[in-house]
């Protein structure tokens, strides 16, 4: 009996990482993600870049989630919609920050959605989290703080406050989802497709207004070969391949363990920003990078104990 149970035991971590290695490649890419939307846009294709990012992948979609599209009752559609809403505001100041800021900042502060969302869930079930997530809490918010001061104490840039209100919406978003009942029982998919159709709507709307930056066909149109695969990173790896490998790791792995890989994406977004950008922090700035990165693990730690 201890013979059989010998290869399953050694076989299993090896199984295991066959899993996690797609994962955090999905964090890697999200990391970089930052950087290479900061290399393709400015602030006149923040609108166009947005609408041409996910015009690419939605087709795909479309074609491979049919069936179960279809199958969605009005309440599913309703409730998908008003996801996209939100998601459309999130990729608005996300994008929009990243102009602004580093790629290292964007990548950190929008970590701080690990800390918010339990936060948010504690105010709104009014159940006092543990004292080592506050603790937590606090070590990210004073990470920040230093982070965003890395030249000195002034006050933070556009896009280090944008990147934060986007943080704050990424956790309005994850407490919509659990709480619009429609979506629940809704395939991850069809919901995903719908989400997405209803962001691009919204930037094809407000493209459509005057003095809100170049067309996308005709930021399509000055693209060069750099843009293009930067928008193809985009669309391709880091909408397409990181939606379909997490369905796919879910199902194999656990999702405690999928986030617990996923939350490494700040720390491949300050690897690249200092690595390919030439961002340089500064020793107050490294010091609230470290924070940042300490305080969210410590926090998903705090929170998942406190679950089980």
């Amino acid at each position: 009996m201890s013979s059989l149970a010998a290869p399953v035991s050694l076989g299993a971590p090896r199984r295991a990482w066959l899993t996690d290695l797609p994962v955090l490649l999905v964090a890697v890419v999200w990391g970089a993600s930052y950087l290479a939307a900061k290399g393709i846009t400015t602030t006149h294709t923040v609108i166009a870049v947005l609408v041409l990012r996910f015009a690419v992948v939605l087709p795909v979609l479309v074609v491979a989630g049919w069936r179960k599209l279809r199958a969605l009752t009005a309440a599913q559609w309703r409730g998908a919609g008003t996801l996209g809403l939100i998601l459309s505001g999130i990729f608005l100041l996300e994008t929009y920050g990243v102009v602004h800021t580093s790629a290292t900042n964007a990548g950190l502060i929008i970590s701080l959605t690990m800390i918010f969302t339990p936060l948010a869930e504690a105010a709104v079930t009014r159940v006092r989290p543990p004292r080592a997530f506050l603790a937590a809490a606090a070590l990210s918010v004073t990470g920040v703080v230093l982070l965003t001061q890395g030249g000195g104490f002034t006050a933070p840039s556009l896009g280090d406050l944008l990147m934060l209100l986007a943080a704050l919406a990424r956790t309005v978003h994850v407490l919509a989802m659990s709480r619009i009942k429609a979506v629940r029982s809704a395939d991850s998919l069809s919901l995903t497709t719908v989400q997405l159709g209803s962001a691009v709507a919204v930037f094809a709307v407000i493209a459509a207004f005057p003095g809100t930056g170049a067309s996308p066909w005709a930021a399509a149109l000055d693209f060069g070969p750099r843009e293009w695969a930067g928008l193809i990173f985009l669309s391709v790896f880091c909408t397409l391949f990181a939606f379909f490998v997490q369905m796919w790791a879910v199902r194999r792995s656990s999702p405690s363990r999928v986030s617990l890989l996923l939350g490494t994406e700040p720390l491949w977004a300050a690897a690249a920003g200092i690595a390919l950008a030439g961002d340089r922090p500064g020793i107050l700035g490294l010091a609230g990078a470290v924070l940042v990165l300490a305080g969210t693990s410590w926090g998903r730690r705090a929170a998942d104990e406190d679950a089980r």
